[in-house]
């Protein structure tokens, strides 16, 4: 082995760009920050081939002069740390090695005024080399501006994804950065193409509102729980998507702490346990939630790209997230999203087309009508045609086996509910019940719709709430092994299961200490029967310790009350009468969690008036 020697800047400013800038979106999110930092309030950022050729970010805030360039692109060298101090950071973050890690890598170009000069100034750094800086004409704020990125590295370039690819991390950098900045515009181009133009609001909620639905969409924002709970120092606001905005990832679930986009495992899994069991298997939810707590209590220096942070209570952190979420699902629990309902009216309006013998050319529009169809109309007289006739006289006066002839049992009839005179039942949530379709299906009038109920799934979901209930009054009944089971663990898993023993011993599990490195398990939950107990204790040690609490067992218990309410309600297939019909609804608007079945599927749709009149041509 070779002599321990010193490396020289240039190199050392490669191997620090191998940790920063890991690809074009890590450079624009660099540059971003920093001109946010800056107090900008407008950003234009061009981007060319994904921004690999190309990535310019122009800014209107405070700048900075020739001498403070010069020092901008020295390694260690920041304005963010105004007293020395490592652990009250106010800045997006500090590590003092962006620009000089880019211009090591890449040809970068650094234009920028402070205010009340006479003109700014220009300086380059060409794969290391520095030139400048020289008089520019510009009149306010920065150009930065990164071309030719890896060339000094041309061996990084091969791990680069497409251009498209690369182009769309880019922007979900900036997409994730404007959520949490309401108050400044992003204006992105990409190959002389806007992508993104999104303007000013108020740094308020409607303001931050109005943002997060040009960058998720007006259903998310319109429809999403709006949250606001504080904690001791800790506060936690934002928006959370109902239970039936699911999706197969977890890309829709932003998380900003103290204003920074941040990615923490612990804290995505608290999300989830937020939901409980109101989301299906492997779906994730949707959500933009935002953490503020005293700098003080937060380190934003742990990972080179500052995509993490470390919290000095994370526990409380956790809590706060889980406690908030479960609160306000029980409290949106009935809450339906629109998009259910609309798919529902796109699967009536598919195939317009096969309605056409129906309706009279007059009352649709004559693009509804095909060639053929537009050539019968004109030719025939404008009355009901004659298959339209015959089905209708068919349907009413049907042959005994015309059914039994295609080998089909006869079409169970709807069972209609009778007229209710107390009419306040159709300004309830769910409205009042008029038929059961299939003898699965509830229909119900409100004043400004219809709803569909599947009377399965919401009756499930009204059985496990009510076991959930009696188990939180009562406790989990415990069963005693046998013979008891010695697990055997690091020192510190066992610490955590010790620990939490009180806790544990509430959810049916009861474990005591077995000297060093093992404990006891004596009892496990009833409901569990005969479970794995030595993965199960794992599970829950590994939680413990690693995201400060654990949900293995409430996950455990709540899928064994999933299946045994499942079969203990009403089936699919029976039929109700309108006294029954109604009681389920009512109870249903009084249930947590009802607006989705044990396994995170929709209870019911809503159709609105509206919608089903223009499904009719009416509007």
């Amino acid at each position: 082995m070779d002599k321990i020697r010193q490396l020289p800047d240039r190199l050392i400013n490669q191997i620090a760009a191998g940790e920063v800038v890991e690809r074009p979106a890590s450079a624009v999110k660099e540059l971003v920050e920093n001109a946010l930092d800056a107090g900008a309030t407008k950003l234009a950022i061009t981007l060319k081939s994904g921004g690999i050729d190309e990535i310019t970010v122009r800014d209107n805030g405070r700048g900075m002069g020739a001498d403070d360039m010069q020092l901008a692109i020295r390694r260690h060298a920041t304005s963010k740390l105004p007293d020395d101090s490592l652990i009250d950071i106010r800045s997006l973050g500090f590590r003092g090695e962006a620009l000089p890690s880019i211009g090591a890598v890449a040809r970068l170009s650094i234009t920028s005024t402070t205010a009340g000069a006479p003109h700014g100034w220009q300086l380059v750094v060409d794969a290391g080399v520095q030139h400048g800086p020289d008089p520019a004409a510009l009149a306010g704020g920065s150009v930065i501006s990164v071309t030719q990125l890896f060339k000094a590295v041309p061996a990084r370039l091969k791990f680069l994804k497409t251009e498209r690819t690369e182009q769309g991390q880019c922007l979900d950098v900036i997409k994730r950065l404007a959520m949490a900045w309401p108050q400044v515009g992003f204006h992105v181009t990409a190959d002389d193409r806007v992508v993104l133009d999104l303007p000013p609001a108020m740094p308020d909620q409607a303001g931050q509102q109005q943002r997060i639905g040009s960058i998720m969409g007006r259903t998310f924002a319109d429809e999403a729980a709006i949250l606001d709970a504080v904690r001791d120092q800790i506060r936690l606001t934002g928006f959370a998507g109902l239970p039936t905005m699911n999706r197969p990832t977890t890309a829709h679930m932003f998380l900003f702490v103290n204003g920074r986009p941040v990615h923490d495992r612990s804290l995505l899994g608290a999300i989830r346990a937020g939901y409980g069991d109101t989301l299906p298997r492997g779906r994730h939810p949707m959500a933009v939630l935002f953490i503020t707590l005293p700098s003080t209590d937060l380190d934003v220096n742990v990972h080179p790209a500052k995509a993490e942070v470390r919290f000095k209570d994370a526990a409380a952190v956790r809590s706060l997230l889980v406690g908030a979420l479960s609160a306000k699902m029980c409290d949106a629990s009935m809450m339906a999203t629109a998009d259910n309902g609309a798919a529902a009216l796109r699967k009536f309006a598919a195939h317009p087309e096969s309605t056409s013998d129906v309706a009279a050319p007059g009352n649709r529009p004559i693009s509804y009508l095909s060639a053929g169809n537009a050539a019968r109309y004109v030719a025939a007289p404008p009355h009901v045609p004659s298959d339209i006739r015959h089905a209708a006289a068919a349907f009413q006066h049907p042959r005994p086996d015309q059914n039994l002839l295609a080998g089909q049992a006869p079409p169970a009839a709807p069972v209609l509910a009778p007229q209710i005179d107390d009419e306040t039942y159709r300004h309830d949530q769910l409205g009042a019940a008029r038929a059961q379709l299939h003898k699965t299906y509830i229909v119900a009038e409100t004043h400004d719709g219809i709803t569909i109920i599947d009377q399965h799934a919401a009756h499930e979901r009204l059985v496990m709430e009510q076991m959930k209930a009696d188990i939180a009054g009562h406790g989990v009944t415990s069963q005693q092994l046998l013979l008891p089971e010695v697990v055997a663990l690091p020192d510190h898993y066992c610490a955590a299961l010790i620990e939490a023993s009180d806790w544990l011993a509430k959810m049916g599990l009861v474990i005591d200490g077995f000297g060093e490195g093992a404990v006891v398990v004596r009892a496990t939950p009833a409901l569990l029967g005969t479970p794995d107990v030595i993965q199960l204790v794992k599970d829950i040690a590994e939680e413990l310790v690693e995201l400060g609490d654990s949900h293995s067992l409430d996950d455990r218990i709540n899928h064994i009350l999933a299946t045994v309410s499942c079969h203990g309600s009403v089936r699919a297939g029976r039929a109700l009468n309108a006294a029954e019909m109604n009681r389920l609804l009512r109870d249903m608007e009084a249930t947590p969690r009802s607006g989705q079945c044990n396994h995170g599927r929709p209870t019911w749709v809503k159709l609105s008036l509206a919608d089903i009149e223009k499904l009719f041509g009416r509007r």
